[in-house]
């Protein structure tokens, strides 16, 4: 039996979409998977050892949390301005006395591996543009991480908390929304942890407290500041060889949030607006083959549309763990760049595996780049492994993809899209029937679509039949045929197969996309007399 969408829609904590986020902003950021994670944990002892109260404790839970959500905000315009990376030189001084700041934004200006005078050079040439571009930069990560938190669901007390993102304790920053006591409790608190996670991760636990104490009146708060130094050892004691998923969802403060019903796919929105940020390239892409791929899975019977539209917003999530070069770059790629963008499914699939809810939508998700005949990524999956609804996410993946505009090329027509789609289908890289949905879909005119093996569309149907097991005559009555014509397009169909058997015909026909769930009829038990 099929599920409506509000079957589908059950309770989920938003913990888990917003760790989930959390995770992503690790890639997006270059730091270890699980970071901003550690950093919670941190950010929440440190909260209970102040001795604030529940309600500010909840705060800089989900503050901390979603500290770097703004990380693919414009990331095309820092990778124009700064030639290395600012997690390396600039986010270990951002709460550094401000001559240190200014220091470690000039070291990564230029691109790292060039000669002293280039480097110098490049510098000289970026930094105008750096002064010009920092202030409306840090604007927009504080605007869309306020905006991303209220798409996952956080109350606007717990949202609004990142308009204070950028802040410093001396006011030292170039938004100047508020500093000192100004800048609310759970920022600051969240301010020092984000500091102490970083150190203890360059330095160890003694190294962090050090620095945390020498930052204190600059970028953080005194007596935050002190708090965590003193008791660093026990605050900052993570457990980096094991995941601290558990734990982290453990700490949630009560009462715990959730969302069901359209606050569940809005904040699958959120997540998929996240990923494309990274490029203006890819701006509205996961809703768009959301839309189109949930369409076209009604074309093909699907009896859950709704869980391949939710899989969909949220395919392209490990696109942040490629920077944002490589999606602007107008030349070809070179082979390291591409061995990074045939990852970014795998990097989907890791975000989304953490959480068990998420975790349902992983698989397909993770497969929008495998093609029937192995030839795709990143797994290389073959057609008898690829499920229908990961055929269709591939096909309307494909088709979006082509009408959008990329880095290296102009969009192309719809009508050159359909063309290109249907000889990917012809090739046997992608789902012939899938193929045709999602052309339907997009409301164009499907092409003929040429079986593999050159097989004829009626031989492609009784293929499948045979297929989902039902004999020669089951086929003629289910078609409207004579048994004999039957028998004819079956021997026809094994000759240009090459097989002489049901089994392999069956393979085959996996293989090459011939037979999905629900398209054609399945052989039920003999009937006994």
């Amino acid at each position: 039996m099929g599920h409506e969408p509000s079957q589908l829609a059950e309770r989920v904590r938003a913990a888990e979409v917003i760790g989930a986020l959390c995770l992503a902003t690790d890639l997006g950021m270059g730091f270890p998977f699980e970071h901003g994670l550690h950093t919670t944990l941190i950010a929440t002892r440190l909260a209970d050892r102040l001795g604030v109260d529940p309600a500010i404790v909840s705060e800089t839970y989900y503050a901390s949390m979603l500290a770097h959500s703004g990380c693919t905000t414009d990331a095309h315009v820092t990778a124009e301005v700064f030639g290395g990376a600012l997690t390396t030189n600039f986010n270990p001084v951002m709460y550094a006395p401000r001559r240190e700041v200014f220091v470690g934004l000039l070291r990564t200006l230029p691109d790292p591996n060039g000669p002293a005078l280039a480097r110098a050079a490049q510098a000289a040439r970026r930094l105008p543009r750096m002064a010009r571009a920092a202030g409306p930069q840090f604007a927009a990560m504080c605007e869309v991480g306020q905006m991303l938190a209220d798409g996952v669901g956080l109350p606007r007390s717990a949202g609004g908390l990142l308009a204070y993102l950028m802040a410093r304790w001396d006011g030292n920053d170039p938004l100047g929304v508020a500093k000192g006591e100004g800048i609310p409790l759970p920022m600051r608190i969240v301010h020092v942890a984000v500091d102490a996670a970083l150190q203890r991760l360059l330095g160890g636990e003694e190294h962090a407290a050090r620095v945390v104490r020498k930052h204190a009146g600059h970028g953080l708060d005194p007596e935050v500041a002190a708090c965590l130094a003193e008791d660093a050892h026990t605050i900052l004691a993570v457990d980096t060889e094991e995941s601290v998923w558990e734990e982290t969802l453990a700490g949630e403060p009560r009462p715990h949030l959730t969302l069901e019903g359209k606050a569940i796919e809005r904040a699958l929105m959120a997540m998929g607006n996240f990923a494309d940020l990274i490029s203006p390239y890819l701006t509205g892409h996961s809703a768009g083959v959301a839309e189109l791929a949930a369409t076209a899975a009604l074309r093909c019977g699907i009896d859950a549309p709704e869980a391949l539209r939710r899989a969909a917003l949220v395919h392209d999530l490990g696109r942040v763990a490629i920077g944002a070069r490589t999606w602007q770059k107008p030349a070809p790629l070179s082979a390291d760049e591409w061995e990074q963008v045939r990852l970014h499914p795998y990097h989907t699939e890791r975000v989304l595996s953490r959480s068990p809810f998420l975790a349902a939508l992983a698989p397909v998700a993770g497969a929008h780049h495998e093609r029937l005949n192995g030839s795709g990524y990143h797994r290389g999956c073959r057609g008898a492994e690829l499920p229908l609804p990961a055929r269709v996410l591939a096909a309307a993946d494909a088709y979006h993809a082509m009408i959008e505009p990329r880095s290296h090329r102009e969009p192309l027509s719809p009508e050159r899209a359909v063309e290109i789609l249907g000889e990917e289908a012809s090739s046997g890289r992608l789902d012939a029937d899938t193929v045709a949905a999602v052309i339907e879909a997009a409301g164009q005119r499907a092409p003929r679509i040429e079986r593999p093996a050159g097989l004829t569309e009626r031989e492609a149907e009784v293929v499948a039949m045979l297929a989902r097991g039902l004999q020669t005559k089951q086929v003629a009555r289910a078609l409207g045929i004579a048994v004999k014509t039957a028998d004819r397009h079956v021997q026809n169909a094994y000759g240009k197969i090459g097989v002489s058997t049901r089994a392999a015909a069956t393979l085959f026909a996996m293989e090459h996309g011939l037979v999905a769930w629900g398209e054609s009829p399945i052989a039920g038990p003999p009937v006994r007399s």
